[in-house]
């Protein structure tokens, strides 16, 4: 075993290396002290985060492994974000949490860590983390829930919500009979059982090299999830032997093969935004375009909800990322290393698919081009995403009229107003959105229809906004508009009647108006007067220092990794 980092705090006979010993004795015995990794469990369990409470069990097994290793387990709580609670967003204090958990990380006597996150915001935050202090680092993603059914219909969490909750505002489904599949959504323990975004990126997690490569999407119930988790801690200790950190690993080839995968199941919106992050963390110069080039033509393989029909259960079931990225194997690079030490391909040789309705062969597949489309124009100068795969085919190259809302609010206060001028060749704007002007750029974008149109039977129309949108959700929406019209965005001159055009496949967002007339028009005085201005905390810090979403949404002064070092010790 190398010069352990825990040294500084545990070895020899000074003042200090008493104090560190005598307090965490508490039943270890005299070797847990003498030359064995000290292995952080950096856990996001919470009863207030439901789709990781069930990952001190998670712990446990991990716990197991490392001590079987020769390793000292120590479990860490950190900053958990339970995307169906948190308010007013969760992305609102992602950074937080990543930033939090670095610190915690760099400030304790640990050599390694062992990641468990599950719901939207933990995996990223804690990946955010480990490439910011590079200590020796693997993720175990908490995994999905099983499916639920209603009234013998499999439901899918966050997917169905919305679509009920359209039928009931149409009239075609009774408040009554909504309020009963409540109870059947959410069947088990874990994350959302759609391609949102807590499978996406356990998923990608896994294409990206950090998790041990066929664990990610075993459902959380699965005994095969402890059994991996077991395995995971003994990695660790392995890890921390051999020096290996995630600088080591993660590289823009990783990058590379996250955007494949990405692509290749239909992932959510959401993921590009943190993979930028994640990026930023390590130096790595992702952009927006590499997400087109590499992924916008990748073949969409797996038919899962929202885009498809079936769930996450299925997907394990049906041979999982693996059998999806052997069938794309010709589009990875082969240079990528995983946390084991080994390519990623290396895993990809007895991969097979086990049923060919939920992952397509190569030759089959549910969509020709499934990734994210970067649109650029006028009115998005840096950038914005859409998900063909989720949106109606016939939109996809549109012009229609402007309908603008100022916030959420202003959107929430007249959507269903009789008088609304809106028909389903409108474009419906929203802004006051993104990072700075919510803030924290919450999943508003893909904005209920009103109601007159959905009694009409109109079930999607172009949406527009800087905000996100849950990866569980779908429709012809294009967000991550940069920059947000809070910025100074040119979301902010768009007005009720402007034509704007949509051509995804020309990858054009343009505001059909002449550039004379937009340089002599005003940012919204009605938007302004709703953007974010926090007087105190977090809030501030976060829009003073935020930056856009096309660079993942950081905090400025976050980007770089700082290494394991504490500045200065304890005297």
């Amino acid at each position: 075993m190398p010069n352990l980092r825990s040294d500084a705090w545990y070895a020899g006979e000074d003042r200090n290396a008493y104090i560190h010993r005598s307090w965490m004795r508490r039943g270890v015995p005299n070797s847990a002290f003498e030359g064995r990794p000290q292995i952080a469990v950096a856990n996001t369990a919470s009863d207030l985060t439901p789709c990781n409470s069930h990952l001190n069990e998670v712990a446990q097994s991990v716990k197991n492994g490392v001590y079987e290793a020769g390793g000292i387990p120590l479990e860490l709580p950190v900053v958990s974000l339970g995307e169906t609670n948190v308010r007013p967003t969760a992305m609102l204090w992602r950074n937080m949490a990543a930033m939090a958990t670095e610190e915690m990380l760099r400030a304790n006597p640990i050599d390694g860590v062992v990641l468990l996150g599950g719901c939207d915001k933990t995996i990223p935050s804690l990946l955010m983390a480990a490439a910011s202090v590079d200590l020796p680092a693997v993720v175990v993603p908490g995994g999905p829930m099983l499916t639920g059914t209603f009234r013998g219909v499999p439901l899918g969490c966050g997917t169905d919500v919305w679509r009920l909750s359209e039928e009931v505002r149409a009239g075609t489904l009774s408040q009554e009979d909504f309020l009963l599949s409540e109870s059947a959504t959410i069947r088990s323990r874990g994350h959302c059982n759609t391609m949102g975004t807590a499978s996406t990126m356990g998923l990608v997690a896994e294409a990206l090299g950090t998790v041990i490569p066929g664990t990610a999407g075993t459902p959380a119930p699965d005994s095969r999830l402890l059994a991996a988790a077991h395995h995971t801690g003994s990695l660790a200790v392995q890890l921390v032997a051999e020096g290996r950190r995630p600088s080591d690993f993660l590289t823009r080839a990783s990058f590379h093969n996250a955007i494949v995968a990405l692509a290749a199941i239909g992932g959510s919106t959401n993921a590009v935004v943190h993979l930028l992050a994640i990026a930023g963390r390590l130096g790595i110069d992702l952009t927006l375009d590499d997400f087109d080039r590499i992924g916008s033509r990748v073949p969409l393989l797996v038919d899962l909800a929202p885009a498809g029909r079936f769930l996450m259960e299925d997907l394990h079931r049906a041979g999982g990322l693996l059998a999806v990225l052997k069938q794309v194997e010709d589009l990875l690079d082969p240079s990528a290393l995983t946390v084991t030490g080994k390519p990623l391909v290396e895993y990809l040789g007895a991969a097979a698919i086990w049923d060919e309705q939920v992952i397509r062969p190569r030759p089959t597949p549910l969509l020709d081009e499934g990734g994210i489309a970067v649109l650029r124009g006028n009115l998005a100068p840096s950038g914005a995403v859409i998900k063909p795969a989720a949106a109606s085919a016939h939109l996809l190259k549109h012009r229609g009229r402007a309908v603008v809302f100022d916030s959420i609010e202003d959107f929430h206060a007249r959507v269903d107003d009789p008088e609304l001028e809106i028909d389903a060749t409108s474009v419906m704007v929203l802004r006051g959105c993104g990072p700075k002007g919510y803030p924290g750029m919450p999943e508003v974008s893909n904005m209920p229809l009103p109601k007159k149109l959905l009694e009409a039977g109109v079930r999607d129309v172009v949406r527009i906004c800087d905000g996100r949108m849950s990866g569980t959700a779908y429709g012809t929406v294009v967000l991550h508009v940069a920059p947000e019209s809070a910025a100074g965005g040119p979301l902010s001159l768009v007005r009720n009647g402007d034509w704007i055009e949509l051509d995804v496949a020309r990858r054009t967002l343009t505001l059909d108006v002449p550039t004379e007339e937009l340089a002599t028009r005003r940012h919204s005085p009605e938007a302004a007067a709703g953007y974010a201005a926090p007087g105190r905390g977090w809030e501030k810090l976060y829009v003073e220092h935020v930056m856009q979403a096309d660079t993942g949404a950081d905090l400025d002064f976050l980007i770089g990794s700082s290494g394991d070092q504490v500045a200065r010790e304890s005297h």
